[in-house]
């Protein structure tokens, strides 16, 4: 066998190869901001609340109570007031919690915004389930309007049984609204997941 065609051959691969992995390493990279969301989510990683279509069963609702304390805040560029109704609730774990934030617009145009949120401690994220949210959803809001936002949620009663978790007496949601068109909130989302 003809020694340099053997080195050809070898080269060829050799190059097929690493274009191989260069393209899955690419690829890879575009994916995988959608791959640690779904990480997170499923998880509770750096905060990140669950998402559930149904409360437990009243059966499954455990005397603990925690107490969910609520924030709101806006980018300076967003004119508008945010807050949220009540400072806090306290709840049993398993039991329904409802409340509402408020959103004005102070300005004299319409201004699209979007929210992102966080739980703290941290560690709290995988046992904070939303039923009903208007997180990262465009919320535009009319000159001078004022408009209620739900939130609908409740604190998984496993938590109870996580070792971890027995010095959590209080948990906050925090949600910080931007403009949906502007740099800040790019920056914002990145910097979300990169905490993730």
């Amino acid at each position: 066998m003809n020694p340099e065609l053997n080195l050809q051959d070898k080269n060829r691969r050799t190059a097929i190869t690493v274009l191989v992995v260069v393209c899955l390493m690419v690829g890879l990279s575009f994916a995988s901001v959608p791959l640690y969301k779904v990480f997170c989510s499923v998880t509770g990683w750096g905060g990140t609340t669950q998402l559930a279509e149904t409360l437990p069963s009243p059966d499954e609702v455990i005397d603990r109570e925690i107490t969910v304390r609520f924030d709101g805040n806006t980018a300076h560029d967003l004119p508008w007031d945010f807050r949220p109704e009540e400072v806090s609730v306290t709840l049993r774990l398993g039991e329904r919690g409802f409340t509402s934030f408020v959103a004005l617009n102070r300005g004299d145009e319409p201004v699209a915004g979007t929210a992102i949120f966080n739980v703290t401690p941290l560690k709290a994220g995988k046992y904070f389930h939303k039923i009903q949210c208007f997180c990262f959803g465009e919320q535009i809001l009319q000159p001078h309007e004022n408009v209620n936002m739900p939130v609908l949620f409740y604190v998984d009663p496993e938590m109870h049984d996580d070792k971890n978790m027995d010095d959590v007496t209080t948990i906050t949601l925090s949600y910080s609204f931007f403009r949906t068109d502007s740099e800040n909130l790019e920056k914002a989302l990145e910097n979300f997941y990169e905490a993730e």
